[in-house]
């Protein structure tokens, strides 16, 4: 997984892997989703990411099977 952060436009990229999107979808006014062939979300476009998010610090928390079923 990747996330590009592009200042100049507030815009946040999600990327999941390297498949090709083919087809976006609006999720909401500042929120799109792109979509493989197969219909699977490949990356996600926030725009205004600032408003929506702090992003000073990115963290990232791999959660074992046995946290997920304790919770």
């Amino acid at each position: 997984m990747k996330i590009k952060y592009f200042e100049d436009t507030d815009t946040a990229l999600f990327e999941f892997g390297g498949r090709t999107p083919v087809q976006t979808k609006e999720f909401s006014e500042d929120i799109y989703l792109h979509l493989d062939a197969a219909g699977h979300v490949v990356s996600i476009t926030v725009e205004h990411a600032s408003e929506h998010s702090d992003l000073t610090e990115v963290t990232f928390h791999r959660m074992s099977k046995a946290a997920q079923t304790a919770g």
